[in-house]
């Protein structure tokens, strides 16, 4: 058994989740489809035809107790295509993936099987959570935030994310928040089983997932503006926490592909560093889809996976002083290429945005910076609607600069400015127009009331996995 992970998981427990890559000939003619970019189920087909019988149902009850889980936390009843009480695998084909539990004997049948390439243990990945959380009135002002990196000069030259649809995986998303009226292009439940729930409405199990959505495209009005991509929509996607997580957020990438999102943005990982998720990074980009996910809230010498991979355009966070965030991660890794994460640093200290209910909230975290890169991107992405997202994210990238007395070593390239972005993928200055979004008195930034509470879920019980 190559993988000495899965094989102490085994020899201890018995059996072993894993994520394995399918071949062509697990894919079958699904695979020739997904080149197409129109993948159907016959690939998901093929590969349970060709390997559930190498999987298995560790625990007939602790499997039936999730199934009983995911029906009573699902927020609509349905029919499931497969009882999760008796499921062996699943097949993700968009990404090209399959998850499973083994046994010895199974581990060796697909280490030998065409159908199967190569084989790791699934990772727990974990939300990354804010540092704090404080609660606050908009005004009628532009956050810090955009205005530190320059947002208001696209929006002026008619650029605001119109047309370009965002990817986005967390709790999920308040559709009816007023500040994101318009806003969501989608929205998928994936349930404590991995299955999704079908016309799902759109709403958040936390106030994360509209907390990053509202800085990703909250709407611009009378209140304020806090979204970088006011004009964009998002497709956004419940994945966490609870349950099968590794489940849960493969099956919301595959689905970020099948609806053809150029940008995702993700606020989760697994402290430390894991290879575990590089293919599946891999098969992400191939899908023409640009991660943007946060390197952690753990502090110097610390990062999170898969933030911390060289070909992801990971995200720390700084403050209103141009410092990095004590809590923002940094480390060095052993490799030739991208060894310092993160790649740059973004508005992450006292970042307001809308949270369920109508209200707004003040958070600081890697996760209040990621989704501001992310909504650079789309800006870019409606600048150039052709430019992939390698040319994309180098233009992100080189238009960074390190804030004086900023160390390399925490804020790695610097903050990122959108003006430079924009002539570095275009060949153009940005053109300088009238203003496009009317927000009252810009030159005040709005401040939070000095009042923070413990980061957690509403029920008031601790969620043992931390969120950037």
């Amino acid at each position: 058994m190559a993988n000495q992970d899965i094989a102490e998981t085994i020899a201890s427990v018995g059996y072993a989740k894993v994520i394995v890559t399918l071949t062509p000939v697990g894919l079958g003619a699904g695979l020739a489809a997904a080149a197409r970019g129109g993948v159907d189920s016959s690939a998901s087909r093929d590969a349970e035809a060709q390997l559930q019988d190498h999987f298995i149902v560790p625990s007939e009850a602790q499997q039936e107790s999730l199934a009983l889980d995911a029906r009573a936390s699902a927020s609509r009843s349905f029919r499931r295509a497969v009882d999760p009480a008796t499921r062996r695998m699943r097949v993700y084909p968009h990404l090209g993936f399959a998850t499973g539990f083994v046994d010895a004997a199974g581990m060796a049948a697909l280490e030998t099987s065409p159908t199967a390439g190569s084989i790791v243990k699934a990772p727990e990945l974990s939300l990354i959570r804010p540092t704090s959380i404080r609660p606050a009135r908009p005004r009628k002002t532009v956050s810090w935030g955009l205005r530190r990196l320059g947002v208001e000069d696209m929006w002026n030259a008619g650029f605001d994310g119109k047309g370009v649809v965002v990817g986005h995986l967390d709790t999920g998303i308040d559709g009816d928040h007023p500040s994101l009226k318009g806003a969501i292009f989608d929205f998928a439940e994936f349930d404590l089983a991995g299955d999704k729930v079908p016309d799902a409405k759109p709403h958040d199990s936390d106030e994360h997932g509209t907390h990053t959505a509202g800085t990703i495209v909250g709407r611009a009005g009378e209140k304020g503006a806090f979204g970088v991509a006011p004009g964009a929509q998002i497709a956004s996607a419940m994945v966490i926490e609870g349950g099968q997580v590794i489940d849960r957020i493969l099956s919301g990438m595959d689905w970020i592909i099948e609806k053809k999102c150029p940008i995702l943005s993700m606020s989760l990982g697994l402290r430390g560093f894991t290879p575990a998720f590089q293919q599946i990074i891999n098969a992400l980009r191939a899908g023409g889809v640009l991660p943007v996910f946060a390197v952690g809230n753990e502090g110097p010498l610390t990062s999170r996976s898969p933030g911390n991979y060289e070909n992801v355009l990971s995200v720390g966070a700084m403050d209103q002083a141009d410092a990095v965030a004590s809590f923002s991660s940094g480390q060095k890794f052993d490799r030739p290429a991208d060894p310092l994460v993160p790649d740059l640093v973004a508005p992450g200290v006292g970042i307001l945005s809308c949270i369920p209910g109508g209200k707004f909230a003040e958070m600081d975290g890697t996760s209040m910076a990621t989704p501001h890169v992310a909504g650079l991107a789309v800006l870019l992405k409606q600048a150039k609607p052709a430019a992939s997202i390698d040319q994309i994210e180098q233009a992100i990238i080189g238009s960074c600069t390190l804030p004086a007395g900023m160390l390399k070593a925490r804020g790695n390239r610097g903050l990122p400015d959108v003006r430079r972005a924009f002539q570095l993928l275009t060949g153009s200055p940005l053109p300088v127009k009238g203003p496009a979004v009317a927000v009252a008195s810009r030159r005040k930034v709005s401040k939070a009331k000095p009042v923070t509470r413990r980061a957690t879920k509403s029920t008031g019980k601790k969620v043992a996995a931390a969120r950037i």
